[in-house]
């Protein structure tokens, strides 16, 4: 029941380097046989088909476990995880099928003995299979086999002199193994220590393309004061050349309604046609803040849309200052002013403000309810007469030309406009006669909040803000959480809207990691029918995540949805590449070669389609990392994190992964496990 939406697309952007490595594998292994053992296509196909098969259909199952656990996460966040999730493994299960099914008939029908052999060559063999050309096109195609031939044939000797060096490394390191599994535990621990030093957050925040102000002059000044006021705002969008328009809306803003309020949107230029931090809508919304800053008769606050826009009204915080203690609205109010003043001082926070209406006029009318009753007039004849007659009320409908009318009844417009008209109302008691108002009642101009906003019903008032520049919206929630902890006692908080998801969604990473490991651990043991085969399958996860990590706090990004997603995704991916290495081991292993023997055959056997696939995602990767205009924020941190995880995952796992599955063979014992697909008999 999805839609193809941002969320959609961004899975199918991973899913893109995903589907091909399959296809990699299989290609690789029939040109590999082909080549080393001279068989035909049709022959080679079948005897690769029966050496990766098991290894595509554990990739497969453990890269659709690894989402599972997202598709059933509850709330705003479960939405996002849920559309990664169904999009990201419905594309892997569609790329195996294509994989065990059409790209092994491809590679019978087009592969080529010829071709295949001439790639170790200067100049190809011709084939003699070409059909007659032209002798001037024949020249360009025969010029262009012979130009790529050479440039596979360099390539590959290159590549067989890497595989070489990279054997005798190798070798190196499992002659040494405990030596090389320090190394590990070395990287395991810097893992754990900048993952946690990891700043947090929820979304980024996106560059809509618009931005919002907000200007309130003082309470209870006229329409013409608020113009004033509204006079070098829009002066000031009107002089920026980014700007593209502005609608200005008068009575309503987020702090209220009435004639002291006004909103202004402003649309900015197409992305493409602005370049640069400065021209974009946070640079935008940092100079205006610079100068409104300076306004001495109006508040004014330039904010940027949330980046759903069913969270929260502006993007950054928002928090709720609670009296839980019924102190009253005068210690609320001296709480809400001391939080403020302190995160003004913080260099976490920016762009700190209230978002309740300041105290206006209000006309206080006091009942002397003793003189009512004895008046026969009840507190409810006073109340309806003060509803109906300065408010409104539904009487009934009336037809008029095939119209259906209400009658609203109120007093007339002149005679409720001051003070004095409440006074002289008069007000019918239960004996018919017409009681005055100012027999029983006194009014008198006050100062008061035009309401009374309670939140989880305790009365509350709102405050938000943003992260100061540098610093993530983590961040300043945890400033705002120790600020809040020095206030008075009886006075509490709570998040709302998208700094409230924020603070759940933190709680539910390690949750959702523990669980795709956990899933993915269950799905390997019952492939290879051992309880620890596995381990040296999943052990290469904190590889990936350190790549992940680096990469994001290189770019000063945050541990947000979009990263957690991205380690969902490396722990398939580091998985991945450990299973084709461990399943040619276990191969190896069958035919009577040692634990040592068969890892040091099987990790210079699978270098290449490691290397080939793991170098299809992340080239796939560089449009997303160096993703701009709308949306770019989002597919950055999707990007940045996945390719940094996919290029340590690659680059430290090719010596780790044979590493780990050596100790796991020699030091924890246990049969020898089966190739996957082999699940008769029990399981370790």
């Amino acid at each position: 029941g999805f839609s193809i939406n941002v969320l959609s697309l961004f899975g199918m952007g991973l899913a893109i380097g995903i589907l091909v490595d399959d296809a990699i594998v299989v290609i690789d292994n029939v040109e590999r046989i082909m080549r080393e053992e001279g068989l035909g296509p049709l022959q080679a196909t079948r005897k690769a088909m029966d050496q990766i098969t098991g290894a595509i259909i554990g990739i497969t199952l453990v890269l659709i476990a690894v989402f599972i656990p997202m598709a059933f996460f509850p709330g705003s966040t479960g939405g996002i995880y849920r559309q990664f999730s169904v999009t990201l493994s419905i594309s892997i299960f569609f790329s195996a099928v294509l994989a065990l099914s059409l790209t092994p008939a491809l590679c019978a029908t087009f592969l080529r003995k010829e071709d295949i052999q001439g790639h170790g060559d200067e100049t190809p063999a011709e084939s003699e299979t070409d059909e007659p050309l032209p002798d001037g096109w024949r020249g360009v195609v025969e010029k262009a086999r012979r130009s790529t031939g050479r440039f596979f044939g360099r390539f590959n000797r290159w590549f067989g002199k890497m595989t070489d060096r990279y054997g005798k490394a190798n070798e190196r390191i499992l002659n040494r193994p405990m030596r090389g599994f320090a190394v590990f535990l070395l990287l395991a621990g810097l893992t754990g220590l900048l993952f946690f030093r990891l700043p947090g957050g929820f979304l980024p925040t996106e560059d809509q393309g618009y931005v919002i102000t907000v200007v309130q002059s003082p309470a209870g000044s006229t329409r013409e004061r608020l113009n004033e006021a509204l006079a070098p705002v829009e002066e000031f969008w009107a002089s920026q050349e980014e700007v593209e328009d502005r609608v200005v809306v008068r009575g309503f803003s987020f702090f209220g309604q009435g004639q002291n309020h006004a909103i202004i949107f402003t649309p900015l230029e197409d992305w493409g046609e602005r370049s640069g931090d400065a021209s974009s809508a946070e640079g935008l919304v940092g100079r205006a803040m610079g100068m409104f800053m300076g306004l001495d008769n109006a508040l004014a606050f330039a904010i940027q849309p949330p980046a759903i826009q069913s969270l929260g009204q502006a993007s950054g915080f928002t928090m709720k200052l609670q009296d839980r203690a019924g102190l009253g609205r005068d210690a609320l109010t001296a709480a809400r002013d001391q939080l403020l003043g302190m995160a003004s001082q913080s260099s976490t926070l920016a762009n700190i403000r209230p978002e309740d209406e300041a105290p206006a006029p209000q006309l206080h009318v006091e009942v002397d309810r003793v003189n009512a009753r004895a008046m026969g007039l009840s507190m409810n004849d006073v109340n309806n007469a003060l509803s109906i007659n300065f408010g409104s009320a539904y009487a009934n409908d009336f037809n008029r030309q095939g119209r259906v009318l209400q009658v609203l009844v109120q007093a007339d417009a002149p005679h409720r406009m001051t003070p004095e008209d409440v006074l002289s109302l008069r007000i019918p008691n239960a004996e018919g006669a017409l009681v005055p108002f100012s027999a029983f009642a006194t009014a008198e101009w006050t100062a008061g909040p035009p309401a009374v906003a309670r939140y989880n019903g305790y009365p509350a008032m709102t405050l938000s803000g943003t992260a100061a520049p540098g610093a993530s919206s983590g961040a300043a929630i945890a400033e705002m959480e120790q600020l809040a902890s020095q206030l008075p006692e009886g006075i509490g908080f709570e998040w709302t809207g998208i700094s409230y998801e924020e603070k759940q969604a933190g709680g539910q990473i390690g949750l959702l990691l523990g669980l795709s490991v956990v899933i993915v651990f269950l799905v390997l043991a019952a492939l290879y029918e051992s309880w620890v085969v596995p381990l040296s399958v999943l052990l290469i996860v904190p590889m990936g995540v350190l790549g992940a990590v680096v990469f994001t706090m290189l770019r000063g990004l945050s541990a947000d949805i979009y990263f957690n997603v991205g380690l969902i995704t490396i722990i398939g991916l580091a998985a991945k590449n450990a299973i084709l290495i461990v399943e040619f081991a276990i191969e190896e292993e069958a035919e009577g070669k040692s634990p040592l023997e068969a890892v040091k055959a099987a990790a210079r056997l699978r270098l290449r389609p490691i290397v080939m696939t793991s170098l299809a995602f992340i080239l796939g990767m560089v449009p997303l990392v160096l993703s701009s205009g709308a949306g770019a924020a989002s597919r950055i941190a999707v990007g940045t994190g996945v390719m940094g995880g996919m290029i340590a995952a690659t680059a430290i796992g090719i010596f780790i992964i044979p590493l780990l599955y050596l100790l796991v063979r020699t030091r924890l014992g246990g049969r020898k496990p089966k190739p996957a697909g082999h699940l008769e008999g029990e399981t370790e």
